[in-house]
């Protein structure tokens, strides 16, 4: 085992988690399992975390301060920033066409569909300033007014969910990115750089903080910054080291974290299967599109931009960041793995992997607005609303803002959700819907997101020329 590459190790971590919370789960064990083998699943990812945030405000003074032209800060931060966006504007386009293709929500039962359909049309009389997207009128149809007592009912527990405290949490993480149109960027300004240090969803205000800082370190005398810049750099390797010390226990921290998520879904291993076969059409068609991200978007950009690296080499040199993503479901705990393997197996720059990743950490959230995409189609064909072509370009461009205000922690993309529903005239509650097996899910987006970072920064150093393919080879 000593010899054995650390992906691999990671992989056998994974399986054998989920075998034992299937056993865990059919022989009753799962108490135990919860308490005693779930706590260090905690750990692993709180060591991550904490990890994380000084290691993107150093990473990011570092890449800068390393500058000798300040000119070329500029160059790759646009070409970082479009990078990003193009490549999300790209995942919420596959999603899209997917869910249209498919037509998931469409494969349940008609008459379970038109309750739902009905549903949300007493939604919509009872909520003020919205109106039905598609202009039908199931409510004065004379054939399903014996369902309208039913729906009623079924409603009210909607509304009482709605107003439970989850989800008032929910839609106060959502109203943030309300108000004027400038609010984005007034969030992207701290006025306490202490505060946002210790808060991981204010990822955005550290690496404001943190391009700010070594911009005016660049352009002060060098025998005034080099002190600085020699802390900066000191404290950089401290926090790498600590990467590299915790890695080295990631298979059993990794088993831990996936016995644990999955003993609490269910009681017994029935119950877990039962839970994924009422959604499995929707989980089949998301599935799809985040592998077609994975495995032919980003190969084929890599193969156009970097001509001699192979898919399966690139696979080969991101693949223990990809399998750390999978089993954490954050791209800021999976950040300095991801870090470590662009920089070290890949051959990117430290310059381009200190500005690039944090950014794409916060910023580059392709897996989740693909699903946002996704889920939002899916819960309208559930409630039978057709959207418009227009509908879903307003999908496009809210999944695409809502992924960048999107923190990069576990089940971020559920909150946002929220966000895209309103800002299309649907029912927030409707994200209870797919709320069972989003853990799962929410493990593979953060693949497409993480391997998204990946595939950016390797082109930008391409472009940059600050990129060194042999140095990975031996890996």
């Amino acid at each position: 085992m000593k010899n054995l590459a650390l992906h691999w190790k990671i992989i056998i971590g994974l399986v054998l988690g989920i075998i034992y919370a299937f056993i865990s789960s059919a022989l009753g064990w799962n108490k135990f399992t919860i308490d005693w083998i779930d706590p260090f699943g905690t750990i692993f990812i709180r060591l991550l975390k904490f990890i994380a945030v000084p290691l993107v405000l150093f990473s990011i003074i570092q890449g800068i301060s390393g500058m000798t032209d300040i000119s070329k800060l500029g160059r790759m931060g646009a070409k970082t920033l479009i990078a990003y966006l193009i490549t999300t504007v790209a995942a919420v386009g596959v999603g899209l066409l997917l869910v249209n293709i498919a037509k998931p929500g469409n494969r349940i039962a008609d008459e379970s569909r038109v309750k739902n359909r009905i549903k949300y049309e007493l939604w919509v009389q009872e909520t003020d300033g919205v109106e039905i997207l598609d202009g039908k009128n199931f409510l004065a149809d004379p054939q399903y007014s014996n369902l309208v007592g039913e729906a009623n009912q079924a409603l009210a527990a909607e509304i009482a969910l709605a107003q439970s405290e989850d989800m008032v949490k929910k839609k106060s993480a959502a109203s943030e990115l309300k108000g004027s149109p400038l609010q984005f960027f007034v969030e992207f300004v701290p006025d306490n750089i202490f505060a946002a240090l210790t808060d991981g969803k204010k990822m955005l205000q550290v690496i404001f903080f943190a391009i700010f800082f070594g911009i005016v370190l660049l352009q002060l005398p060098k025998n005034v910054s080099k002190p600085v810049e020699d802390l900066v750099n000191g404290l950089n390797e401290v926090f790498l080291r600590m990467v590299e010390i915790v890695m080295n226990a990631a298979p059993f921290f990794v088993f831990a974290l996936m016995a644990g998520v999955v003993a609490k879904m269910a009681d017994t291993p029935a119950e877990v299967f039962e839970i994924f076969k009422g959604l499995a059409s929707y989980s089949i068609v998301l599935s799809f599109g985040l592998a077609l991200m994975v495995f032919a978007f980003y190969p084929m950009v890599m193969k156009l931009v970097v001509r001699k690296l192979s898919y399966a080499e690139f696979f080969r040199r991101i693949s223990p960041a990809q399998f750390l993503a999978f089993s954490t479901s954050s791209s800021a705990a999976t950040l300095p793995v991801t870090m470590e393997c662009v920089r070290d197996n890949i051959g990117v720059s430290k310059n381009v992997t200190n500005f690039v990743l944090p950014i794409g950490a916060t910023v580059n959230m392709d897996g989740t607005s693909l699903y946002q995409a996704v889920a939002v189609v899916f819960m309208a064909q559930l409630h039978m609303v057709d959207l418009s072509v227009g509908q879903q370009l307003t999908i496009v461009l809210t999944a695409t803002l809502a992924s960048i205000g999107s923190a990069a922690v576990p089940s971020a993309g559920l909150v946002m959700m929220i966000v895209v529903l309103q800002s299309v005239g649907l029912n927030p509650a409707w994200i209870a819907i797919i709320f069972p097996i989003d853990r799962i899910l929410d493990m593979m987006r953060t693949v497409v997101n993480v391997t998204g970072d990946a595939t950016v920064s390797t082109i930008i150093a391409k472009s940059e020329g600050e990129l060194n393919l042999d140095l990975g080879k031996h890996i």
